[in-house]
């Protein structure tokens, strides 16, 4: 007899290909794919070994004991039926570590969990076809310490500049330009870009009619308040008639747009690109709250189909998950990722634009709720409405404009790690090692040359990773580096996010950083200013992809 079990979990709609994975359950067993040629195991592409190329894949039962690598207690309501407390965790397979399942321990208190606490499969039916892998704790190993996969070392994929010539260095910063940020404004989305659009273009001493190209992060397909329309919303609106025009997610993070735009104008594309990123994220979820507006449901596919079943329908969720590996393997406490976000509320204060600038204390941070553990409500940054604009340019066009140019040192966008969420780095922020690994190879600048850094931080563990990753401190250093938060203040070793970030200056999703950083580097940042910067670091993408750029103004 079947017996299907209602818990409000999202279910997953595979393709035909990977069917056999979630169907498995009905055997009992943990059916994974694995090539024929060589033996290898992967996951969840299940099309070309990654060990031997080879094609020829199939599926085959393991043993579904594994080890908690990373792990959160959310405490999070994501989903209207699947109430929490509940435990996200990545977990290794037995038979190979770089095999990990995001799954849930079930079965246990969730504060017995810990990363190498070991854990068997176990299913539950949640359709016809489908039994979801859950784990719990393995009887027979408890309170024995798993092993924990080392972090790769990612040198040996390091690729040598492809030519001697810098595209960056034909390009220049000529304008940037920001609409209203706020919560819940209420405003029509593609209002607010044309507000920042005409701002940026203004602040470069130019016209409509001078701007030749557009590029946007991430188009129209961005769903819950991400976009305004995208592309061909913005060019009807201003009538422009580029010669070439960009808009797509996948680049190596939200300002992977801007470097798109850098590329078009170096090859003599374009004079002048007009690069735009909105959101409204505020606003949407009021519409949606009060019942104005229907978000798109349905089984979970895509990025969500190894996530949404086990609620972890958030990058909250993904990168507390890195997070809890990291802290076990380099030890420290929430204070460290506590003085990030105090250091940027203190910031914040003094930024006219920021959405929050009441300061907070160590003990404001430690005692707010929770949202997925070790994440508290500070920890994450905040949803607004607002549009920021830049404009690229013909570094040879740079000398006739209004304001001083910021030029383009170097930037960061090679692939080095998998492009995954569980699959690859776990220690750290996926794709901020090897990006920062990258961008050092274009520049003879060294991290003792930065003056101030605008790093991602979609969440602090986010801007820690940064922090490592492009080499401001070993890995695991982090700690002694913020100093309770006096290496990261305006007047610290290394000034961090000046502007509040969008932990209290508000989520503008990469943008924003970019503009703080531009504004730095002019000298006329709307809040604290660092004194006499000449060089800027900035890094964009909470997850994957990302990429970083250097910033001079010299």
């Amino acid at each position: 007899m079947t017996t299907i079990v209602e818990t409000g979990r999202p279910v997953p709609q595979p393709t035909p290909g990977r069917e056999p994975y979630w169907a498995s359950g009905a055997e009992g067993l943990l059916r994974i794919a694995r090539c024929r040629d060589c033996a290898g195991w992967m996951h969840t592409q299940n099309v070309l070994c990654p060990h031997c190329r080879g094609r020829d894949i199939g599926w085959e039962p393991v043993s579904g004991r594994a080890t908690v690598v990373g792990f959160t207690i959310n405490v999070q309501q994501w989903l209207p039926k699947f109430p929490p407390p509940y435990v996200v965790a990545i977990v290794a397979l037995e038979e190979d570590s770089r095999v990990r399942l995001t799954t849930n321990i079930v079965g246990c208190d969730p504060a017995d969990v810990s990363v190498g606490t070991q854990v068997r499969v176990v299913f539950e039916q949640v359709s016809e076809n489908v039994w979801l892998p859950l784990f719990e704790v393995d009887p027979e190993r408890a309170g024995v310490a798993g092993t924990v996969p080392e972090p790769d070392d990612l040198r040996p994929r390091l690729r040598p500049p492809a030519s001697t010539r810098r595209f960056e260095h034909e390009v220049a910063i000529t304008g940037v330009g920001q609409s209203k940020i706020g919560r819940r404004l209420m405003v029509e989305p593609l209002s607010l870009t044309v507000d920042a659009c005409l701002q940026a273009i203004e602040d470069a001493g130019l016209t409509l009619e001078d701007i030749d190209g557009l590029s946007t992060y991430p188009g129209s397909g961005g769903a819950g308040g991400m976009s305004e329309g995208g592309i061909m919303a913005v060019e009807q609106a201003l009538s422009v008639r580029p010669t070439w025009v960009n808009g797509g997610s996948e680049l190596p993070g939200q300002n992977g747009s801007i470097v798109a735009a850098m590329l078009a104008v170096a090859s003599g594309l374009c004079r002048h690109v007009l690069c735009f990123r909105t959101v409204w994220e505020s606003t949407n979820a009021e519409l949606v709250k009060a019942g104005r507006w229907k978000p798109a449901a349905g089984p979970a596919v895509g990025m969500f189909e190894h996530r949404a079943p086990f609620g972890a329908m958030s990058a909250a969720n993904w990168i507390a998950c890195q997070a809890s590996n990291y802290f076990h393997r380099y030890g420290g406490t929430r204070e460290t990722l506590g003085a990030i976000a105090v250091n940027a509320r203190s910031n914040a204060s003094a930024n006219p634009e920021a959405v929050y600038r009441d300061p907070i204390t160590m003990d404001d941070y430690l005692s707010a709720r929770m949202v997925s553990s070790p994440f508290g409500l500070y920890d994450c940054d905040v949803p607004v409405d607002g549009a920021v604009a830049v404009i690229i340019s013909a570094a040879e066009t740079a000398v006739d404009r209004p304001n001083p140019p910021v030029y383009v040192e170097a930037v960061g966008t090679q692939i080095m790690e998998n492009l995954s969420w569980d699959q690859g780095t776990l220690s750290h922020l996926p794709q901020s090692l090897g990006i920062g690994t990258h961008l050092w190879s274009r520049t003879d600048l060294r991290q003792d040359d930065v003056d101030v850094a605008l790093l991602y931080d979609g969440f602090t563990f986010n801007a820690l990773s940064w922090l490592e990753g492009l080499g401001f401190c070993e890995l695991g250093g982090a700690g002694d580096f913020i100093d309770s938060g006096r290496g990261i203040a305006i007047d610290g070793r290394l000034p961090l996010n000046p502007h509040g970030g969008q932990l209290s200056a508000g989520r503008t999703h990469g943008y924003g950083f970019f503009r703080e950083a531009v504004l730095q580097l002019r000298g006329q940042a709307p809040g604290r200013q660092v004194a006499d910067p000449k060089v800027a670091v900035v890094s964009s993408g909470g997850g994957v992809p990302s990429g970083a750029i250097l910033l001079r103004n010299v």
